[in-house]
């Protein structure tokens, strides 16, 4: 699947966001080994704190698949409901760390696609280039 192909599946699970709050959608693709892709939106919560980025939501329904260490690439994509949007967006903190956890898991440096939920923009990064120097779950083995 080619990176574009990756970030309409993205746009398209940006339509099922739940964000009453922020007016601003977001939506991910998570590409497999085997070329299944698995989506996300965000779900806002009334307690803020509460609330899921979509590629946590994507990560996680891979891992209950059993997919986790299967992850191969993932695209974002958000901008404001209205969408008056076109800039990338790429993944905060909390999901970078998500991300990572799936990307030592699967021994891969996975290649992150970034875009707005309109436009034709795509930055693409190394997930080692947006998370250096990452805490993962070979720092907890002896």
């Amino acid at each position: 699947m080619t990176p574009d192909q990756l970030i309409a599946v993205a746009r398209a699970a940006a339509a099922h966001a739940y964000a009453p709050y922020s007016r601003f959608a977001v939506g991910a693709a998570v590409l497999l080994v085997d070329g299944g892709v698995v989506t996300g939106a965000n779900v806002e919560n009334a307690s803020y704190g509460l609330s899921l980025c979509a590629e946590t939501v994507a990560v996680a329904t891979a891992g209950a698949q059993g997919r986790l260490a299967d992850i191969v690439a993932l695209a974002v994509v958000g901008g404001p409901i209205d969408g008056a949007g076109d800039a990338p967006v790429s993944p905060c903190g909390r999901c970078r760390q998500v991300l990572n956890e799936a990307a030592q898991l699967g021994r891969r440096d996975l290649p992150v696609h970034c875009a707005g939920l309109t436009g034709d923009r795509i930055k693409t990064y190394r997930l080692s280039d947006l998370l250096p120097h990452a805490f993962g779950p070979d720092d907890l083995r002896s």
